[in-house]
């Protein structure tokens, strides 16, 4: 069994953690492992969208979605098993894969949108991008 779970949450897509979260904590408690629930806050990388926001507005987003990182893990995992909330700020399957490394896990579940070759063209898929560059296995859960 897996002994250290990662599940990614992408807080403003509300089927990730209903998908993805209930899986990995099923797991983690089968096995007796550890569970790390991780959220991106995506850097704004545009100096051209930057100039339209408001002064510390990525400060503001990080501590927002702290507080939200911490009451989805509250409601939704079971408190006999052991999990840690993790909130990095990058580029999305790069803070994974780093995510994966620091916290040594086996396992890295994620949920991810149906296969839609527009939205892979267009914007990509970072579940895509983690399973074909992560060092250990990867439950992608789709509706």
């Amino acid at each position: 069994m897996y002994k250290t779970i990662l599940v990614t949450i992408d807080l403003t897509h509300k089927p990730s953690w209903e998908m993805a979260l209930p899986e990995a904590a099923a797991l983690a408690k089968a096995g007796g492992g550890v569970l790390h629930v991780l959220s991106v806050v995506p850097k704004v990388r545009s100096p051209l969208v930057a100039g339209y926001l408001p002064p510390g507005f990525e400060t503001h987003a990080l501590e927002d979605a702290s507080s939200q990182l911490s009451k989805i893990a509250k409601d939704n995992i079971d408190p006999s098993i052991e999990s840690h909330v993790h909130l990095a700020h990058g580029i999305v399957h790069e803070e994974v894969l780093k995510a994966i490394v620091t916290v040594k896990a086996d396992l890295v579940v994620m949920a991810s949108h149906s296969p839609d070759r527009v939205r892979e063209f267009l914007v990509g898929s970072q579940a895509d991008r983690v399973v074909r560059r992560s060092p250990v296995s990867v439950l992608v859960v789709r509706k």
